[in-house]
């Protein structure tokens, strides 16, 4: 019966060396990408939460950008930044119903921006997007929101700001100062 023949090759330590080479070197090749989810894939997901949106980026790059990406842009190439994120998050979220404010946290080296949702009483960070659990939780207070960016940047805050961001450019609608 030619289920029970036994290939006398696979036993000789050649062929098992050869095997694990292979095996190794599989493992050193590029995997594909995943496929990129686009802008009408997250419109029309019936379950999208805050949380279930951040999960989406998990397995994003971070790369900074002078300008804040189109969103198509940002999620065809699976790379951005946190103005990036969080402005899309923003929007999407506000679609489905969120009530959501961007929020700029300026600290001595750095600028960050997040996307604060009331409902849930928490911010969507880019830099927790491989985390557990996503969402920071906090009041929607300018200074306790740049409180915890700057504390997760071990860092102190100067000043923070709530903006909206319409046909490219940003709209400040309050700021306070440490």
């Amino acid at each position: 019966m030619l289920l029970n023949r036994r290939v006398p090759w696979t036993n000789s330590p050649k062929a098992v060396a050869f095997l694990t080479t292979l095996l190794l070197l599989s493992l050193l090749l590029p995997q594909p990408a995943a496929a990129a989810v686009t802008l009408a894939e997250l419109k029309a997901d019936p379950n999208l939460t805050p949380e279930r949106l951040i999960k989406y980026f998990a397995d994003f790059k971070f790369e900074l950008g002078r300008e804040v990406r189109k969103p198509e842009t940002f999620l065809a190439s699976q790379s951005g930044d946190c103005d990036d994120f969080a402005t899309l998050a923003a929007d999407l979220l506000r679609e489905k119903g969120y009530s959501t404010h961007l929020v700029a946290v300026f600290m001595p080296h750095e600028v960050h921006v997040v996307c604060y949702v009331a409902e849930t009483g928490s911010y969507l960070d880019y830099n927790c997007r491989k985390k557990d659990f996503p969402l920071v939780k906090c009041d929607g207070a300018l200074e306790t929101i740049a409180a915890k960016v700057a504390e997760s940047f071990r860092t102190q805050w100067r000043s923070a700001s709530e903006f909206t961001f319409q046909n490219g450019s940003r709209h400040f609608v309050s700021t306070v100062f440490r």
